[in-house]
């Protein structure tokens, strides 16, 4: 179907949240769980590091329990990390010295990002950052995984309602695994054998990543 591969590489989660240091550590959090979701948990550590500064600088300078949103946009090779608020008062770059705290998130921010920046909106500002996401054939293949179990769960009921998702995707990986081995077995090829081919192909790849 035109489109699908593009359609698969393009989402989006929008998380609103108070900006209090508990939220923080929530929003970290809630941004892993969505990553493994999406199948670019090699992303976690560059993307919490962003939510941290983006969502602290709304406690420093808009106030502590400001009403703000964070948006995650995944599109193809860039992960587009964003915060709304209320302030229409931009963040500027300047020169910070080593002990000075104020500026040098931003000077973090724009070492390690692909792009970055800050826009006025309707009712306040945006801040984004995008940074890239991993290797790109690891990324590929985990996001084939990830469509492929999305299906399977929709095939075999296993993602059942009230569940923790997370859950749901760690049973349908075993369940996929086993009936991979059955087809296997049904061919006349050694399961083991498979196993160890595939295991050495992760391996390969993730050392060359």
């Amino acid at each position: 179907m035109p489109g699908t591969d593009a359609a698969r590489r393009e989402r989006r989660c929008v998380l609103p949240f108070e900006a209090l240091p508990s939220e923080v550590r929530l929003l970290r959090r809630a941004v892993v769980v969505q990553l493994g979701q999406w199948g670019v948990p090699v992303a976690c550590e560059e993307a919490e590091l962003v939510v941290t500064e983006l969502a602290t600088n709304v406690i420093k300078h808009v106030g502590e329990g400001a009403s703000a949103t964070l948006i995650l946009e995944l599109k193809g090779r860039r992960l587009r990390v964003e915060v709304h608020d209320k302030s229409r008062s931009l963040p500027a770059l300047r020169a910070a010295d080593c002990d000075e705290e104020c500026g040098r998130g931003l000077h973090m921010l724009a070492a390690m990002a692909l792009d970055w920046g800050a826009v006025r909106t309707a009712v306040g500002k945006a801040v984004w950052c995008e940074i890239r996401p991993g290797s790109e054939m690891m990324c590929h293949r985990v996001e084939r995984a990830v469509v492929a179990l999305e299906n399977y769960q929709t095939d075999n009921g296993t993602a059942l309602e009230g569940r923790p998702r997370e859950a749901a995707f760690e049973e349908s990986v075993i369940e996929l695994i086993a009936d991979l081995l059955h087809w296997t077995s049904a061919r006349g090829r050694d399961p083991d054998d498979v196993l160890d081919l595939a295991q050495r192909h992760f391996e390969a790849e993730r050392e060359a990543a």
